[in-house]
């Protein structure tokens, strides 16, 4: 039997097997794909997988975050968002909240600095509620594009309350008997 007669008794190729790799990459619509199938042992292997999964979309590769990165992060969003309403609601009556905290922590006299509370108390509640949003927005962008986003709301969180509790403590060192129970702590 000849080579020629040989060819002629293989199956038609289905599936691209005898494509040159220009022809593989026009026909995925991938021109800038870094890997071709080639049988034999000299293939190119294609590159170490990413963390993700990818699909290919017109407009160029997208990536999945993994499903765990997802629901942590839109569970940590939601408990940050209860957390926020209910925070913020009480920071807009935060003389009321700094005279319980005085209690609380046994110094003696009532919170007075009343008129710097209500406005810190304010500006606090609408940090808090700012942070919150910019938070969420950057998460959900991060989802969106396919990268770990479970790590957004925690640092958010940090920031944000880190800039809420300078406004918090404005008020509370201006009052003179915390001020006084801060310089001068009863020891026993």
């Amino acid at each position: 039997m000849t080579d020629a007669s040989r060819r002629d008794e293989r199956p038609r190729p289905q599936y691209g097997e005898y494509a040159t790799p220009e022809e593989q990459r026009a026909h995925i619509r991938d021109p800038q794909a870094a890997w071709v199938y080639s049988p034999g042992a000299d293939a190119v292997a294609p590159p170490a997988a990413p963390s993700v999964a990818a699909r290919v979309d017109p407009q160029g590769p997208v990536l999945r975050p993994h499903p765990a990165d997802r629901i942590a992060t839109i569970a940590l969003l939601v408990y940050g968002a209860i957390n926020v309403v209910l925070t913020a609601i009480s920071f807009l009556d935060l003389p009321a909240v700094a005279e319980r905290a005085m209690r609380i922590m046994g110094i003696p006299g009532d919170f007075t600095n009343v008129d710097s509370a209500r406005s810190w108390g304010l500006i606090a509640a609408i940090v808090l509620v700012v942070g919150y949003i910019v938070t969420a927005l950057l998460a959900v962008r991060r989802l969106r594009s396919g990268r770990l986003a479970w790590w957004i709301p925690l640092v958010g969180a940090v920031v944000t309350f880190a800039v809420v509790y300078v406004c918090i403590a404005i008020p509370l060192l201006g009052d003179p008997a915390f001020s006084q129970y801060i310089s001068n702590p009863p020891t026993g």
